[in-house]
């Protein structure tokens, strides 16, 4: 693991394997060990690389209001740090996102088209008619606010593991939470995964009508990308999933039986997908190919 500097704020960083870059982000108040069972299906083959989001895992507390444009770029500033997609690098990266998550991935291959090979959501948040929420000075003061006030009560040390076990628990089909507890203590017995969390809870809308608009003014790039849906969501949950597919041009599949944490319950699903949803044009050249087909405006057919 090491620390890279994006924004001025320390990110915590896990890279392995070898190979085309591959970006795991997960989804609020995770940490980079959530993706701990799909790493071993993916290091033989890509060069994995894992972050904590401000205020979340080890990285540094959050100095600004989560945005998707904002998300986007952090994930493209942690690969300039590592020197990834650049030259005589291995190309574009598959970026991959959970949950909230999947907001950031899809505005990363938007805003970034020409570092983007591909494109997995996994168990995506899905809004088609958010509304940015009045006064968000005044939301993010609210958060900050009872953040601290939770913090001076002890509550993070008191109750932080323990929330996080039992909203592990429930968002899984089967099993606890897998996290050894010495870094389940580490990070969310601090006040500083608190605030992060409270943080982007309380922008998530303003994240999500961002992405709507982000749609309006950038086109998908024509990459491969998949939508994986847990079917413990319900049947209303998979058909909003499979819309966000055919939105995006994409390849829909539902896994069974998987939680929202899928990346626990099937981690062979993601790597799958991962694995199979990779775009043959890497390198130089493709990213040339790429960035001269930004602006045509085209997007791949659904697959599924």
């Amino acid at each position: 693991m090491t620390f890279v500097r994006v924004g001025g704020v320390p990110h915590h960083v896990v890279v392995e394997g070898s190979g085309p870059v591959c970006v795991l982000s997960a989804g609020l108040a995770m940490s980079w060990f959530d993706w701990d069972p799909v790493v071993p299906l993916l290091a033989p083959h890509r060069t994995v690389v894992r972050f904590d989001r401000p205020g979340h895992g080890l990285s540094g507390p959050a100095a600004v209001p989560p945005s998707a444009a904002g998300e986007a770029h952090r994930i493209a500033g942690v690969l300039d740090a590592l020197g990834l997609d650049g030259p005589g690098q291995d190309g574009p990266a598959t970026v991959v996102g959970h949950s909230i998550a999947g907001f950031h991935a899809e505005a990363f291959a938007r805003l970034h088209p020409a570092r983007t090979a591909a494109v997995v959501l996994v168990d995506s948040s899905v809004e088609e008619h958010a509304r940015v929420p009045a006064a968000p000075a005044l939301r993010t003061a609210a958060a900050r606010t009872l953040g601290t006030a939770l913090a001076a009560a002890g509550m993070p040390a008191a109750l932080g593991p323990f929330t996080r076990r039992a909203m592990v628990r429930l968002s899984r089909t089967g099993g606890g939470d897998p996290a050894p507890a010495a870094l389940v203590r580490r990070c969310y017995a601090t006040s500083r995964v608190l605030q992060g969390a409270l943080l982007e809870n309380t922008h998530y809308r303003a994240v999500a009508a961002e992405l709507l608009a982000l749609r309006e003014r950038h086109v998908m790039p024509d990459v491969p990308v998949t939508v994986l849906a847990a079917t413990a969501g319900g049947a209303r949950w998979v058909e909003r999933q499979r819309a966000l597919a055919r939105q995006l041009g994409g390849r829909f599949e539902a896994v069974e039986p998987a939680g929202h944490l899928m990346m626990l319950d099937r981690p062979e699903a993601v790597a799958r997908a991962v694995l199979d949803n990779y775009s043959p044009r890497v390198g130089r050249a493709g990213r040339a190919v790429r960035a001269a087909r930004d602006g045509s405006g085209s997007a791949s057919q659904p697959l599924a």
